[in-house]
This record gives C-alpha cells, structure tokens and sequence, in this order.
C-alpha cells in the first residue's frame, strides 16, 4: 500500500492516486455514466493497489447514510420498468446499499405518498419516474426542499437536467416518417395520461403536420381500465378514415391488437400498429410489433448512477442524458389500405 493512505482508502485516495476527479474514480468503479477505457484500467490499478473495494464507494459518500436508496416507478407489470428496476439494483448494489422499491400505479396521491414514505426512512438518494414532473411539483418540491439526491428516469425535460430518459418527440417523429414512407395519411394516437406519452402524441403532431398529413386522431385512455376496446370503437367511428394506431408503448400496443382482433379487424391489412419501448414479447408476436427501441437497464443504470454521485461532497454539476434509440420495423405496419371506411367494411356495431 502506499505511503500515507489510511488504513481504510476512500474514494478520494483512489481518485488521487488515479489522477482523476472523485466523480470520474466513481464513475469507473460503479460502471455508470461514461468513463473511458483508460480512465477505468487506472482506477481499477489505484483501487486494487490501495486495497479498496467496490462496497466502499457507500462509504466514501456523505456521512450519515442509511444505506438505502429509495425508487419510485408506475408498474413493475411493465417489462420496461421491470428492466429499469435491475438496473438500478445492480448500481445500489454495487454502492453497498440496498433498494427500497414502491409502485405509483399512475396516481398522483399515491406517488406523493410513496416519495413521502421513502424520505421518511432517511433514503441516501431517489431515483423516481414521475407521472408528470411539471404536475408533480408538490413531489418535486418535497424532495429539493430536504435536498435528497435524485435523478428522474424516462422524465425527458430540459427544465430537470438530473435525468436520463430519450427524447419522446424526436422518437415520434421517427414512427410519423415510418407511417408516412408506408403511404398512410390517417393516423390516430392512443395513450396513457402522462408526461412521456403526451410528449410522444405532440411528436407524431409536429411531424404529421410538417409532412403534410392529417391531424392525428387522439385516444387517450388508463391503463387496464377494462374499456379499451369500447374506446377503440368510438374512435373509429369518429375516424373511419384512420389506417394506422401509433400506442404510447407496446404494452398497450399489443393490447390494442387483441382488441382489434376481437372486433374483426387484421394487424397489419385493416389497420396498422407501431409501439413504443421494445419490449422482447412484442418480437414473439405473429405479426411481430414495429416499435421504438431503447436499452431501459442502461437507462436507469445512469440514473442511479447520477443519483448516487450527487451524495459526492463536490457534488458534481450533471446534464440530463439524453438516451440512444432506434426504430425497430415488424410485421404490424404495413401499406396503408385502400381510402375504405373500416365501419362501412366490417360494420362495427354502434
């Protein structure tokens, strides 16, 4: 060991001896947010040379831990959030610290309750996917107020830089072009009542707009209220025109396509569908879903990531990151139909 390191070295030793920052030293050992190849074989050199371990990057954070990190998603039903949840504990873990989970189910007096709860318990950070950050102030203001570290996920916005999510908009505008080259002009859009989804329906409406194509028709529903193919009858009632459903996330985009299904109607000969998230079940699918593919366990990895070096006592400046995706073509869009009515064709019962 070397001269004048103490018994028990600290991140701040290794970050020394590395020639790097804190920040950068706890970035290589947690495996979160970018380090380069180089800075990450000299920190690892540091850390085994001064004896430290993994599980001391806890310790070396601010003093009175408790050695839990709080989270707060929506659902755990969903794969997306499911994948989120592993990656934050794989991050906590490796910290030394152990994850306190709770679900909001999409109710704002349940999110608040459950932030409320976790910074009760004295959590070190928060890593939280809100309903709506900008409705949600009474969440946010809590949180800044005791000064927790936190990071959003999945919440793209430029007004909360500590958040790792993509960018819906620009996402939607890629599923708008994927209509579009496959000649559909009617498109409607259904989705739950939230930030992400509704910065997806206003993505596919610049887009639409910018190509020429019609107003998009909107559907916006709760999840598993029981009445979505109820709704999805109304609205093609209301736009027999529409010849493709763009859903807020594939969940819902495969819901839709039994419900379709159940009301006569062919994926992708009758109407088209095109998700959101890439979940692997929507490419079990016979036709397999067309989606936007994003890597949800590095996402979130990034969050608790910034969650946890916010703990740091340089308490490092973040800008959000902003998330790779990519659209995934499938068997569910095809070539729009012919300009046929779907109620005059299948005479869906008022």
């Amino acid at each position: 060991m070397a001269d004048g390191v103490k018994k028990n070295p600290t991140i701040k030793d290794v970050a020394l001896l590395a020639g790097c920052g804190k920040s950068s030293a706890s970035r290589a050992l947690t495996q979160t947010g970018f380090a380069s190849p180089k800075l990450r074989a000299r920190v690892l050199a540091a850390a085994e040379e001064l004896g430290f371990d993994f599980s001391d990057v806890g310790r070396s954070l601010q003093s009175q831990s408790t050695g839990t990190v709080g989270c707060v998603v929506p659902s755990i039903s969903n794969p997306v959030f499911s994948a989120a949840v592993q990656g934050i504990q794989d991050v906590v873990g490796n910290s030394g610290r152990q994850l306190l989970l709770s679900c909001s189910h999409y109710d704002p007096e349940r999110e608040l309750s459950a932030v409320r709860t976790l910074i009760a318990k004295r959590v070190d950070a928060l890593v939280l996917t809100l309903i709506d950050p900008k409705a949600s102030s009474a969440v946010l203001d809590l949180i800044r107020s005791r000064q927790i570290p936190h990071c959003l996920l999945f919440n793209h916005d430029p007004d909360f830089p500590s958040a790792s999510a993509i960018d819906n908009r620009a996402a939607a505008d890629e599923v708008a072009h994927a209509f579009a080259r496959a000649g559909h002009h009617h498109i409607a859009y259904v989705g739950l009542r939230t930030s992400t989804a509704r910065q997806r329906r206003e993505g596919l409406e610049r887009t639409c707009r910018d190509l020429g194509l019609d107003t998009p028709a909107v559907l916006e529903v709760d999840e598993h209220s029981g009445r979505l193919q109820d709704d999805l009858v109304d609205l093609l009632h209301s736009h027999s025109k529409v010849t493709g459903i763009f859903a807020s996330n594939d969940e819902l985009a495969i819901e839709i396509t039994a419900a379709l299904r159940k009301l006569g109607l062919r994926v992708p000969d009758d109407l088209s569908i095109v998700g959101f998230d890439g979940i692997a079940f929507g490419q079990m699918l016979e036709p397999t879903l067309a989606t936007v593919v994003a890597d949800h366990y590095a996402m979130a990895r990034a969050a608790a990531g910034m969650a946890l070096l916010a703990r740091l006592p340089a308490q490092p400046t973040f800008a959000a990151r902003v998330a790779a995706f990519a659209f995934r073509s499938g068997g569910s869009l095809g070539p729009a139909r012919k300009e046929t009515s779907l109620v005059e064709k299948l005479q869906l019962p008022h």
